[in-house]
């Protein structure tokens, strides 16, 4: 005999999450009486009882609770596509940057936008090099340097400013702190994070140095090997506040006297990105959570 209570069966499953017929009756929008009838309904045609009622206590039967099992993953998912069909397709975005930024500073905030903004996909897409929003089909892009990229299609805000200073491993720190930084700094290589890079190039103008670029210079695009790179002894790099764990931890050794004050992360986007849009939207929410964390920086 084929099944037809399926109305009856979705306040079964109600009623059976409260265990309590005026409770799942307000949720139904029903009486207590219309409740406790449906319910009669369904084991009239299922055959057997789903509810003990000792002591004016509901229980489920060892049937019911069969029951249940059964049914409700059914009635969830039926639930959640009605919604998804509701609300449409979620607007999707994909996020370009360096997976240091995005380990050490974006992901424990991201939690934020995902609760705050279940209606937009995110994707970050892990970069190494100087961003091309065209040809890696990107949104947005997050961007390390001055922020002085000549690119009129976009938009480049600051994030928040991040002075780099020149970063080595202990062992080499030592040697600084004997011997004076000049003199030390001529003898290992430089890490950059790309080839045509002038961060070294302004370093060395602020620390007072002549620059003369070295042959056995390395180019290591990716942030976090650059890391590893510095603390194996490979070389220096510049780093900034971000790597704070592992210069409190003494495991890298980070030159204070000289910074590139004007170095942070920016944000790159389309300059024709709609004010309501998902691009803009995301982009009100890092300059937020980038101000709130500066405020508390600047509080503690």
């Amino acid at each position: 005999m084929r099944f037809r209570g399926y109305d009856n069966l979705r306040s079964f499953a109600i009623v059976a999450r409260h265990l309590h017929m005026g409770h799942a009756a307000r949720e139904l929008n029903l009486s207590k009486g219309a409740v406790s009838y449906q319910i009669q309904q369904l084991e009239s045609e299922l055959g057997f009882e789903v509810f003990s009622r000792a002591q004016r206590n509901l229980r489920l039967t060892d049937r019911g609770a069969q029951l249940l099992e059964v049914s409700k993953p059914l009635f969830d998912s039926v639930e959640r596509e009605i919604s998804r069909l509701g609300q449409g397709e979620r607007d999707r975005i994909t996020i370009g940057m360096a997976t240091y930024f995005a380990s050490r500073w974006l992901s424990p905030r991201l939690m934020h936008f995902i609760t705050d903004h279940p209606e937009i996909g995110l994707r970050i897409q892990p970069l190494t090099d100087l961003m091309d929003l065209r040809s890696h089909e990107l949104d947005l892009a997050v961007r390390w340097g001055k922020g002085d990229w000549q690119e009129p299609e976009f938009e480049i805000e600051i994030i928040f400013p991040c002075p780099a200073m020149l970063t080595a491993s202990r062992e080499i720190g030592v040697q600084i702190e004997r011997e004076g930084i000049e003199a030390v700094v001529a003898r290992h290589p430089l890490l950059h994070d790309r080839d045509g890079s002038k961060a070294w190039l302004d370093w060395f103008t602020a620390a007072g140095i002549e620059w003369s670029g070295s042959s056995d210079d390395l180019v290591i695009p990716d942030p976090n090997v650059r890391v590893q790179a510095v603390i194996d002894g490979q070389g220096f790099a510049l780093n900034d506040f971000l790597v704070d764990a592992e210069v409190s931890a003494d495991r890298l050794y980070q030159y204070r006297p000289v910074s590139l004050d004007d170095y942070g992360y920016f944000l790159v986007y389309p300059t024709q990105s709609a004010p309501g849009s998902a691009i803009r939207i995301f982009r009100d929410w890092i300059m937020q959570e980038a101000e709130s964390a500066q405020s508390s920086s600047s509080g503690a």
